[in-house]
């Protein structure tokens, strides 16, 4: 896979040379091209933004720089790259889910435009949007000082999901949001040896052997963990996501199916 970056601060993007997509772009199972905006600027003082047309705070950036940026990065793909997917970073874009980085590691090329200041220019999100795949992405309902640092989120969570890139493929099969038996839900607790630390014992289950007693207690934590820190992901699953045993384990947190048999905080009183 391919992923360029266009930025006005390249070195902020130096994590990418670490830990494992560090090891990945060692490997040359993920090409990564940093590019500094201001190459793309043609006066002295290398400006990339200006007042915005209608007042207000803030600069924005110029359509200028980015769009001779982004003209070259898209030639330097050749005919036989195909087109690639432009991740535009913003806080008023659609929220970055596990799912979308499913969707973005089955593509061959992402080009990502982290800006500062008020944002770019929105003509060249439309210019770009005729002819590539644009996404606007937002990684949380804030706001940061520049895209570079959801760049890293998403590059990270992209590239994980990429063919050997985990030493162990079934790694991320069990992650929070991850297809698969947890699908919607938090990851549970987890642990390693020794079996007991400070007094705290490792609970009993997960060294007993049983797979199937295993497999259930985990299913358990993680339904515990989505109800007390996510009960918006309770609420909003298909019922027939949850089977008989994950239906009495709600029922103890107090959930109880309504009318539409999804979800919802029952009115009894929870059991302690």
């Amino acid at each position: 896979m391919r992923m360029d970056v266009v930025t006005i601060f390249p070195e902020y993007l130096e994590p990418l040379d670490v830990s494992l997509v560090g090891k990945a772009r060692a490997r040359g199972q993920l090409d990564v091209r940093v590019h500094d905006l201001r190459a793309w600027t043609h006066d002295r003082h290398h400006t990339v933004d200006d007042t915005p047309y209608g007042g207000g705070p803030g600069m924005v950036m110029k359509p200028e720089p980015w769009g001779e940026a982004l003209d070259a990065v898209l030639a330097s793909g050749g005919s036989g790259d195909g087109g690639p997917v432009l991740v535009v970073p913003t806080p008023s874009g659609r929220p970055f889910t596990q799912e979308l980085a499913v969707e973005l590691a089955a593509r061959p090329w992402l080009v990502f435009t982290p800006a500062r200041y008020e944002g770019i220019d929105r003509r060249v999100i439309d210019d770009y949007a005729a002819r590539c795949d644009v996404r606007e992405v937002s990684i949380g309902d804030y706001v940061l000082a520049g895209g570079e640092a959801p760049v890293l989120v998403m590059v990270e969570a992209i590239a994980r999901l990429l063919p050997g890139v985990l030493g162990n493929a079934e790694s991320h099969r069990d992650d929070s949001f991850a297809p698969g038996a947890m699908a919607g839900l938090l990851e549970g607790p987890v642990y390693t040896k020794p079996p007991v630390w400070r007094g705290r014992e490792v609970p009993e289950v997960l060294v007993s052997g049983h797979h199937g007693r295993i497999g259930r207690w985990r299913r358990d934590e993680a339904l515990r963990r989505t109800s007390e820190n996510r009960p918006d992901l309770v609420a909003g699953a298909e019922p027939e996501a949850f089977g008989t045993h994950d239906r009495a384990t709600l029922a103890e947190l107090g959930w109880e199916p309504g009318p539409d048999g999804r979800f919802g905080r029952s009115s009894r009183p929870v059991e302690e």
